[in-house]
């Protein structure tokens, strides 16, 4: 199905924010196809690859004795320590990362379908080469919903969003450059590696669980669900996890596309998921730059929800950028609006949705070198 805007939703939404006052007729000009205006000391950024894990807060995976390699990644380049999730659940995180916007969705409907420009469309504007990897889906049926099946799904469609967006999934050409993680290490090694790369690992690999039964040619599986922070089960996802981001960082950094001006980003899309019911089963609804307002009671949510920003959580977030700085900490305020922005401006794109709001999306150019 297409989305469609909720015009009751729209108008408390846009009460709430303030929408159109805090968007300035240039922030609006800026996001419908003008360039941003950058300065002298424009960060350089060769090559943007992005991991994106699941369902995880900051205080649950940075420090944990789970997540050694993660925490050290952290420790050792840069670690953005008040990194939001956009909003709940996952599916418009996703869709928010490449467009600027979760266009007023908060759920999980595989049915979705987005007619908006994405960052897709620019990197094609642009002649930027672009892929999206994305472990365990089937090489030759990349529009699926799920693999091997909806009751069992290693691989689920709400987390890549660019099956999700109809000009890119009714483009072959661009379709194309949606494949199985199993291409990546060839790809990066190839004469041709594209320079934005997106990865979302499998249902065990990225925290997110919830597959019970083993699956051949997965040793990852089963990987359930876990009940509370750090049970046994939340254990093997955080441990699968951490395993994942090391072979995938290593095979980033072994490659031939790997140079000292490109940077790794790995963030959680949101926070964990506890089962308050106040929140729709979330745990925090903080958020910042953007987070949609939701009335009270969304129907999204909950009959409990009592109206506010609904953010997605406080979620690790690092950054490996070998000539940016080592052992650094940053307190401001980011989410994946954030993380977009700093992609387009360092690339000359569009800003796209709320990335044009620079009094609340600030770019994250404090990790990356100039």
């Amino acid at each position: 199905m297409s989305i469609r805007v909720n015009r009751t939703k729209l108008a408390a939404v846009a009460g709430a924010v303030g929408l159109i006052a805090a968007l300035s007729a240039a922030s609006v000009a800026t996001a419908a196809g003008s360039r941003p205006q950058h300065h002298h000391d424009q960060v350089r950024l060769d090559r943007a690859f992005i991991i994106m894990l699941e369902n995880h807060s900051k205080q649950s995976v940075i420090g944990d004795p789970n997540t050694p390699i993660i925490t050290a990644l952290a420790q050792k380049y840069g670690e953005a320590a008040n990194y939001f999730g956009v909003t709940h659940p996952s599916e418009p995180n996703y869709v928010a990362s490449i467009s600027g916007s979760n266009w007023f969705t908060n759920n999980d409907n595989p049915a979705n379908r987005f007619d908006h420009t994405n960052l897709v469309d620019e990197l094609t504007a642009a002649r930027i080469s672009w892929g999206a990897y994305m472990e365990a889906m089937p090489a030759d049926d990349p529009l699926t919903d799920f693999w091997p099946s909806s009751a069992d799904p290693l691989y689920a469609s709400k987390h890549n969003p660019f099956v999700l967006f109809n000009d890119i999934r009714n483009n072959p050409a661009e379709l194309a450059n949606v494949k199985p993680y199993t291409d990546l290490a060839g790809d990066l090694n190839s004469p041709r590696a594209p320079r934005f790369v997106y990865i979302s690992p499998d249902q065990c690999n990225d925290m997110h669980g919830g597959v019970n039964h083993a699956i051949a040619g997965h040793p990852e599986t089963p990987c359930p669900f876990n009940r509370t922070d750090d049970d046994p089960n939340d254990v093997r996802l955080k441990q699968l996890a951490d395993a994942f981001v090391q072979a995938t960082v290593d095979t980033i950094m072994s490659s031939r596309a790997w140079t000292r001006h490109s940077a790794i980003f790995i963030v959680a899309d949101e926070g964990d998921f506890t089962g308050n019911a106040v929140n729709g089963g979330w745990d925090s609804a903080a958020g910042c730059c953007d987070s949609p307002v939701l009335p009270v009671g969304d129907p999204d949510i909950s009959s409990q929800w009592p109206g506010g920003v609904y953010g997605g959580g406080l979620v690790p977030a690092v950054i490996i950028d070998p000539s940016g700085p080592r052992h650094f900490v940053s307190d401001v305020d980011y989410n994946h609006y954030s993380l977009l922005r700093t992609i387009e401006d360092a690339w000359g794109l569009p800003e796209l949705g709320f990335t044009s709001d620079h009094a609340q999306v600030q770019a994250m150019d404090e990790f990356l070198r100039r």
